[in-house]
């Protein structure tokens, strides 16, 4: 049978990836159809479920509509016997037009911690049905959606003294370390009825952040935490990785090249661009260094965002940004997490990098570009005000902040002056730690209309309503078709390789081909 429900995701114009994960060894067969009732579809051979990947697998399925409502249907074969079917599962996905018309889509992010998890008489992760309801395009998983290094105790008592009642497993009784604890996560958030329903139903561009392996970590690091076992990251990380892997629907080929920053390009008015800001950052620290030591994105992962904004044609550049730009993040008593470092000068340590690409988005005259994070734990909305600013060698812009989705929410981080960060809107407990029972657990919504190509973002909570609302206006932008030299060039609609030093480019016989990168 198949144990956690279905997901889809990274879908495309013609593209979408298909998982699920079954008890035992089988094949999934994926059947695409354009009604529920499956009167006329199409039946895809899919992925094994082995053993090797806990039973999950992922099918890509090609030669989709575009801008169409779909409906998939997963059937698990079991192994040598064609003949048997086991349990079926449902779910819907809607592919990116390719023409300009209506698009919405919401995000957020931290999932089950601060050991805060699946309380079912309080309604379990109840957020997910709200945003069910608005039936947008898809989501965004911003990151932190476990927390592997958090463990859920079977009651926790809220702010008001009532008591927390919480679902328990055995993976999520410790932090995890082994590849089968990490993978317990996934497994324990999968329980939640709301979160099912919500996956099956909405397809997602999943990102993570740094509670997919543990608080705060970076490459190299040694944890002094006395509840680990094994205290090297370098070895944790990868199994986090591959649980990461095995159980989110991202498109298959990132798997295997194991990376997680991505661009999904979704048509003309919006490209998605995911970056990864754990696994390549350099250490936290004072973060005042003096030059760029390849910050919280790492030197090539800066490249391939550069170029890929400069390459893009949508309307909308979105950057989903699973750390916040802008608002002080601390780690202990010295270092920093995020980018700034709370001194409102000159860029320094990891601002330095960010420098860097907005002078280069000024530069190529590349418009409309907004940023969408979480990982603070309340909602925000901050333009960044080069009149304003110790460094002013950008063009103005909005980053909005939401989460959690079901974890403690806390008071609202210092803003740091070095990029003109001015917070227009801001909600938040006054205290540490608030229940996600209380109003302060979030998530954002974005709509695009065709007509006009407006983008409005909505702040909502988790009861749907809107507090918070800007509609921003789309400038023309001057970069379509040029190159990072800055000379005229075609446009390049293909993803660049990682191991490619520029994007293979289209010509104008060709454009229409899919290139893959």
């Amino acid at each position: 049978m198949l144990t956690h429900g279905v997901q889809s995701g990274d879908v495309t114009s013609n593209s979408a990836t298909i998982w699920t994960r079954a008890d035992r060894e089988a094949r999934m067969l994926v059947e695409i159809s354009r009604g529920p009732e499956f009167r006329r579809s199409q039946a895809i051979p899919g992925a094994w479920l082995r053993a090797s990947s806990d039973f999950t697998g992922k099918t890509v399925i090609n030669g989709l509509p575009s801008g169409t409502d779909l409906y998939y249907r997963v059937t698990p074969y079991g192994h040598g016997d064609h003949d048997r079917a086991g349990q079926q599962l449902t779910g819907h996905l809607r592919t990116a037009a390719r023409d300009r018309r209506d698009i919405s889509f919401v995000w957020s992010g931290d999932l089950g911690g601060q050991g805060w998890g699946i309380d079912v008489d309080r309604g379990g992760y109840r957020i997910f049905e709200q945003m069910r309801k608005l039936s947008p395009d898809f989501d965004i998983c911003n990151g932190d959606n476990v927390y592997a290094d958090d463990p859920i105790e079977a009651t926790q008592l809220t702010h008001d003294g009532s008591v927390w009642h919480n679902l328990v497993t055995e993976e999520k009784s410790k932090p995890a370390e082994t590849l089968t604890e990490y993978r317990g996560q996934y497994q324990y958030n999968l329980m939640d009825e709301n979160l099912k329903a919500f996956y099956a139903e909405v397809a997602q561009i999943q990102q993570w952040d740094d509670h997919e392996t543990h608080s705060n970590w970076y490459p190299g690091e040694i944890l002094e935490d006395a509840e680990y076992t094994e205290k090297r990251v370098d070895v944790l990380k990868y199994r986090a990785r591959q649980a990461y892997h095995e159980y989110t629907p991202i498109n298959p080929r990132y798997d295997a090249e194991g990376r997680i920053y991505r661009t999904l390009h979704q048509g003309p008015l919006r490209d998605v661009f995911v970056l990864d800001m754990r696994w390549f950052r350099d250490a936290n620290s004072p973060n005042r260094q003096t030059f760029n030591d390849g910050g919280i994105l790492g030197l090539r992962q800066q490249r391939w965002l550069e170029r890929e904004l400069l390459q893009s044609r949508a309307t909308w550049k979105v950057i989903s940004n699973d750390m916040p730009l802008g608002e002080v993040v601390a780690d202990g008593a010295s270092d920093y997490e995020a980018v700034s470092n709370g001194d409102n000068g000159q860029p320094m340590g990891r601002e330095l990098q960010i420098a860097e690409i907005l002078r280069f988005i000024k530069r190529h005259k590349i418009k409309n570009v907004v940023w969408l994070t979480t990982d603070v734990h309340y909602t925000a909305a901050h333009y960044f005000d080069p009149d304003k600013a110790a460094f002013n060698d950008f063009d103005p812009f909005w980053q909005f902040t939401t989460g959690p989705l079901n974890a403690g929410s806390f008071p609202a981080s210092p803003v740091d002056g070095t990029f003109g960060a001015q917070q227009v809107f801001v909600k938040s407990p006054p205290y540490a730690n608030a229940a996600p029972d209380s109003e302060y657990q979030f998530f954002g919504e974005v709509k695009i209309s065709g007509r006009s190509r407006e983008l409005t973002v909505n702040l909502r909570d988790n009861s749907g309503t809107v507090l918070w609302s800007r509609d921003l206006a789309p400038q023309r932008s001057w970069s379509v078709g040029r190159s990072l030299s800055g000379s005229d060039s075609h446009q390049c609609w293909c993803e660049s390789h990682p191991v490619m030093d520029e994007c293979q480019l289209l010509t104008s016989a060709n454009r229409r081909r899919t290139v893959s990168g």
